[in-house]
């Protein structure tokens, strides 16, 4: 059985010394939560993150990585650097970097595959625009999207990874797609991996629903039947509504 992932996105916010505390205020709060709990902080709060975790049941991932080892690429973050800091997962693709960043398919294809290659676990965003949604095209759009992230990936590879669906009409908005809105497009999304791989390959895969998650939404979002928890923005920046979504 999947096991559900209550999985917080910090973005730009926090520094070093508030992400030690925050984690360890959350310590107590998430310890005995049946949940998988992960907090991504960024790249300069990770160390600081790894620390306050330590002995406890929360995850620490990364927002982002770049798609080769090792070169000329001014600001960018290895894999391998974020797996020697203590780094278990990372978000890949999230909108905010696709439309800021110019990130392409492409290139979260690249970066799932070397995630994956140090042992870190890929958080797959995928999501549609509100006009895409108007136009009925999302589960076509989003289909492509997965097809070519997990391209060249094994089913033993495709196992590890954890798909994100973040409507971006409801990132950071206050709108909620309903949880049969959700489930709808994370069950076309698993029916799209079985298509890839097998049934029970899809059956494996963790696929999370984000898009103003809060605490008051969660319950109901986890209990439907293809979604295995959330990718949290704004509430996982407030340590007890975090800590609700962790326990829901």
């Amino acid at each position: 059985m999947r096991k559900i992932l209550a999985a917080g996105n910090w973005k730009m916010n926090n520094t070093p010394s508030q992400t030690e505390a925050m984690i360890t205020e959350l310590r107590d709060k998430v310890a005995g939560a049946k949940n998988d709990v992960l907090i991504c902080a960024p790249f300069v709060c990770l160390p600081a993150a790894v620390k306050a975790a330590e002995g406890s049941n929360i995850k620490i991932g990364a927002q982002n990585l770049h798609f080769e080892d090792k070169g000329a690429y001014t600001g960018e973050i290895s894999a391998q650097m974020l797996k020697e800091i203590g780094a278990q997962y990372v978000i890949i693709g999230h909108s905010e970097r696709r439309e800021y960043f110019a990130e392409t398919d492409d290139t979260v294809n690249a970066k799932v595959i070397q995630a994956l290659k140090y042992g870190l676990i890929p958080v797959l965003c995928c999501g549609e625009s509100l006009k895409q949604r108007e136009d009925t095209v999302t589960f076509d759009f989003i289909r492509s999207q997965i097809k070519i992230a997990f391209r060249g990936l094994s089913k033993e590879d495709a196992l590890k990874v954890v798909v994100a669906y973040e409507p971006i009409w409801a990132i950071g908005t206050g709108k909620v797609a309903t949880s049969e809105q959700a489930n709808e497009v994370c069950s076309d999304i698993r029916n799209c991996l079985a298509g890839i791989y097998d049934q029970e390959t899809a059956d494996g895969i963790r696929i999370l629903y984000g898009g103003s998650v809060n605490k008051d939404c969660a319950a109901e979002l986890f209990s439907m039947s293809d979604i295995d928890g959330g990718l949290v923005g704004g509430a996982s920046l407030k340590c007890d509504d975090f800590s609700i979504i962790c326990n829901a």
